[in-house]
């Protein structure tokens, strides 16, 4: 609970622009239904809902999830709900998002898991819809900001740190996309190069 406590006290503060930044990123609009995949304490999801878009957050964690609904009661978002599930086997139908985005959820996992979670998104967005992935550049760029995020990951330790290890000797998102076949739209990099953003159209 301690690692929880930090990230909603710690690193959501950090990541107040990107949650702003990436509707627009997206090119999502009102009414658009989204899912947020390993969601954690949902401050990406509450955003979307800021926008009249419909979003859902998934995550594996109990403990998230309620940080992530107590959040949505306070801030009476009537468009927005979160459900624990399992990333890697996502229960929704295929084709019934607009959009599915990750932030931050890809860097912590063994490659078959980071490879099952994408696959799994292509399937539940429609055809022309989007993916978008944002999680560390790699290589980490050589600044206060990935001294940063490397203690962190540090800190989280375990199979979380194994899977950013991994992460960065794999190659990051341009595995990712390699792998995928995936045609990427357009990228943008944030906090000096520390996190890449990109868009991926699906089909």
């Amino acid at each position: 609970m301690m690692f929880m406590f930090n990230y909603e006290t710690l690193v959501d503060p950090l990541l107040r622009d990107l949650r702003k930044f990436t509707p627009e990123f997206s090119g999502m609009k009102a009414g658009d239904k989204v899912i947020d995949v390993c969601c954690g304490t949902g401050a990406q999801v509450l955003e979307y809902g800021r926008h009249g878009i419909i979003a859902t957050g998934i995550d594996s964690s109990q403990d998230m999830l309620k940080i992530a609904k107590r959040n949505r009661m306070r801030q009476k978002a009537a468009n927005v709900s979160f459900q624990l599930a399992d990333a890697a086997n996502i229960p929704f139908a295929d084709g019934c998002f607009d959009y599915a985005t990750v932030t931050f959820g890809l860097h912590d996992k063994e490659k078959p898991v980071r490879y099952r979670i994408i696959s799994e998104m292509k399937r539940i967005v429609k055809k022309g819809g989007a993916l978008i992935l944002i999680d560390f550049q790699v290589p980490l760029p050589r600044n206060a900001w990935a001294v940063f995020a490397r203690a962190i990951e540090f800190l989280a330790g375990g199979a979380h740190y194994r899977g950013f290890k991994d992460y960065l000797a794999s190659g990051g998102l341009e595995d990712i996309l390699k792998n995928h076949a995936l045609r990427e739209e357009y990228r943008a990099y944030l906090k000096s190069g520390l996190i890449a953003a990109t868009k991926v159209v699906n089909g």
